[in-house]
């Protein structure tokens, strides 16, 4: 079935924004469709439809390991190719999303991490691919981009985002999103990444089987935790900072858990598998101890984490508030477009000094008109009943 927005759901003075996202696990190109109106300091959106589009399966393959090139000719010559491709594959996904979901005003995109640069606890820089200029030339729409770097400018992380969406939705809950780093937003604090949600699994996963993930969590419910190796992961610094922190795929990676497997005794499959899952869930618990909890993200369709999770905290979907939980991170992304394209500035609250106006702007096919800025502050986003399913395209 495909998802429609219907004139009888459409705001009369509403915009349309398309959001694009590929987060750390590289799984695909996740995109929603939001009706945005800004009434008053409170914004409503409708949830338009969702999808998520696959890479072709050797840009998957390249960009899992791009992160481990030197820096050379080569280099240079990857970087140009994986931002052209990425940007590619965005416009492709944007444009299917048009055609399927509706048309739009504006496409928000957080394009593709391929690094993330911390040291010492401060975030130096980041680095998203995917060039939004393939996807205003395809879809002739203005594109809004590269949303993280002003905020690390400003003395923040650039990520997690999405603490913005999480203190204008949410009131007393704690917010939980499982990619493959799993970030969360307490109320009236920052938000920031806990740790691996997905990476270590994934690794794992593909590591054994040669599959991407550990499907249903199968391996994992079959295992039992291994406390020798689950207090060597725990031992990691990284759990100890103060937040506003981030992290990525950059510490959290295959190389890693190599690392730490070889500090204990042999350890089988299931076994591996139990064990980074209760690594996931003890450091999502520590941080959200005393809040229920709203989660989002890929990890909430693996049953063995969430089993594990709901032995330690309150645990509901976000999908039960309205926003799919395979979808938040899009529609945060076309929250951000909406806000920039809008004039508002935005504070994620990852540390830095104060709201920024985020992003870069890409013209589509006529000339840039944007709307006469906002004259008041945003203190509420209100979610109307979704309208839409999920599509997968490969």
């Amino acid at each position: 079935m495909i998802p429609t927005c219907g004139i009888h759901h459409r705001f009369m003075d509403s915009c349309r924004v398309i959001g694009l996202i590929s987060g750390t696990s590289v799984d695909a190109i996740d995109v929603a469709l939001a009706d945005m109106r800004l009434s008053g300091d409170v914004i409503e959106l409708v949830p338009g439809g969702h999808m998520d589009i696959g890479y072709p399966d050797d840009l998957r393959t390249e960009l899992l390991t791009a992160g481990s090139c030197t820096v050379s000719s080569s280099w240079a010559d990857q970087m140009c190719r994986l931002d052209t491709r990425i940007g590619q594959s965005f416009a492709h996904a944007a444009a299917t999303a048009i055609r399927e979901l509706g048309e739009a005003d504006v496409i928000a995109s957080l394009g593709q991490t391929v690094w993330h640069w911390v040291e010492d606890g401060t975030c130096k820089g980041t680095l998203q691919l995917g060039q939004p200029a393939w996807i205003a030339e395809l879809t002739g729409l203005p594109v809004i981009a590269d949303l993280r770097v002003r905020d690390v400018a400003a003395g923040g992380h650039g990520a997690p985002l999405a603490g913005l969406f999480d203190r204008l939705w949410l009131t007393n809950e704690a917010a939980l999103n499982i990619g493959g780093i799993a970030n969360v937003t307490l109320p009236g604090k920052e938000a920031y990444d806990t740790g691996p949600g997905n990476a270590l699994l994934d690794a794992a996963a593909e590591m054994l089987t040669g599959e991407r993930f550990d499907k249903d969590g199968a391996l994992a419910l079959a295992g039992t935790v291994r406390q020798d190796l689950l207090d060597v992961l725990l031992a990691d610094p990284y759990y100890r900072l103060a937040p506003p922190k981030s992290t990525g795929k950059e510490h959290f990676n295959v190389g890693y858990l190599k690392a730490a497997l070889a500090q204990v005794p042999a350890v089988d499959g299931p076994d591996l598998m139990a064990t980074l899952a209760e690594l996931t869930a003890v450091t999502i618990a520590d941080a959200c101890a005393g809040h229920r909890v709203v989660a989002s993200g890929g990890g909430v369709r693996n049953p063995a984490l969430m089993a594990a999770l709901a032995r330690r905290l309150d645990v509901v979907t976000s999908d039960a508030l309205g926003i799919p939980s395979d979808a938040k991170e899009a529609y945060l992304t076309a929250l951000l477009g909406f806000l920039t394209w809008h004039g508002i500035p935005a504070d994620p609250r990852t540390g830095a000094a104060g709201p920024r106006l985020l992003g870069s702007i890409t013209p589509g096919r006529d000339p840039l008109r944007m709307p006469a800025p906002a004259a008041t502050s945003v203190s509420q986003l209100r979610v109307a009943a979704p309208l839409g399913g999920h599509l997968a395209r490969s």
